[in-house]
């Protein structure tokens, strides 16, 4: 089992609370649907730590960074109009204002959204983008990286790889959405062989993040601590989202999120929050109901 320093100190306390969605969360201060949240880093700045700011207050032990897609492949032609480097540097920056030693900052690694299988994109060029960012997020100060939103096992491993090798904590999710019991990512890896691939590629923690919502996360929770012994880290979306009016809603709201989260525990999460379509209430419901469980 892999630990490390700042794992050791957040679990010291018990189940660790983290933040909520922060795509949807700015669409709604205005990001333009299609846009990508990243770029507000530099453009809105104010506006993305307004976001960050409001999960240390909702009460997050642990908070992440607006860099998703901050990577040369997922930004696609505009990585040659911004700096990956200034992107990167910015979202740590904003998060840490925003955490003024309240919660910890761990950086988020998205995919590239570029499919290995298909040929649109190849090792080595994904290592090489992984490796940029990690190297800026954790020149800026992060205290820790978070790999989520993964559906094909080997970039995952490879943005582990990168991540790992800053000595600083990683963290690595994937999304467990499909095949008939909803427990197997879309290029169909069991959570168990995801488990022991993330474990093996050196992740201090493991888990599983996005999904279609907070019930379909208990079993993919009990798969992985039946998986590993390594710390468990679960952040589901607020539902499946829908259009209504024209807008994206979802419909789960943060007393029923929250409801699922002394099974969870039982299940074996050590980090819990939420994901796509949530906000800083769920974020204080879930503490509500860690304090009161």
């Amino acid at each position: 089992m892999q630990t490390h320093t700042i794992i050791d100190e957040l679990l010291a306390r018990g189940t660790v609370v983290t933040d909520g969605a922060w795509g949807t969360e700015l669409q709604s201060l205005g990001l333009p649907a299609g846009e990508i949240p990243d770029l507000w880093n530099l453009a809105r700045p104010e506006l993305v730590e307004r976001v960050a700011r409001s999960y240390v207050e909702a009460g997050s032990d642990v908070i992440l960074t607006n860099t998703f897609r901050s990577n040369r492949i997922a930004l696609g032609e505009l990585a040659g109009q911004v700096s990956i480097e200034e992107l990167n540097r910015a979202g740590v920056g904003i998060s840490r204002r925003a955490a003024r030693g309240h919660a910890r900052v761990f950086a988020t690694i998205g995919p590239s959204g570029k499919l290995l299988i298909t040929g649109q994109v190849d090792e080595p060029t994904l290592s090489l983008a992984f490796r940029e960012q990690v190297r800026a997020l954790t020149e800026a100060g992060a205290d820790g990286l978070v790999v989520e939103t993964m559906t094909d096992l080997t970039e995952a491993r490879l943005a582990v790889d990168a991540a790992v090798a800053t000595g600083l904590p990683v963290v690595a999710c994937m999304v467990f959405d499909s095949g008939k019991q909803r427990d197997r990512t879309m290029m169909g890896v069991t959570v168990a062989q995801a488990a022991e691939t993330l474990a093996a590629a050196g992740a201090h923690v493991v888990g599983a993040n996005c999904g279609i919502g907070v019930e379909h996360a208990l079993p993919v929770c009990r798969a992985l601590r039946a998986a590993t012994t390594l710390p468990i880290w679960i952040k589901p979306n607020a539902g499946l989202p829908e259009l209504a009016g024209g807008k994206t809603i979802y419909r789960t709201e943060a007393a029923t999120f929250a409801a699922y989260v002394p099974d969870l525990v039982a299940a074996g999460a050590n980090f819990i929050g939420a994901c796509c379509g949530s906000t800083p209430a769920f974020v204080a419901a879930i503490r509500t109901q860690l304090k009161s469980s």
